[in-house]
């Protein structure tokens, strides 16, 4: 998670290819896992994205993918 982290604070933006308006990563250190939420300004942008990652050397990313979901943001709250 380290390698990651240090990758994505020394880089310019999004890889290559990847349109994303913004990402959350949340990781859970005990179990070794990490959600990765990628925001998206369409759903075009989204299926851009979604292809420029799915061609990526899997060597290019920590871990493996076990799943991958698209969803639309429906509701989204901060507490004040």
């Amino acid at each position: 998670m380290q390698e990651m982290q240090t990758r994505i604070s020394e880089s310019d933006g999004p890889p290559e290819g990847v349109p994303t308006t913004g990402i959350k990563v949340l990781y859970d250190e005990s179990q070794g896992t990490a959600v990765v939420l990628q925001y998206y300004a369409s759903a075009e942008d989204m299926a851009t994205g979604a292809a420029a990652l799915d061609a990526m050397d899997a060597s290019d990313t920590p871990g493996t993918r076990a799943s991958v979901d698209a969803c639309e943001l429906t509701v989204e709250m901060d507490a004040s």
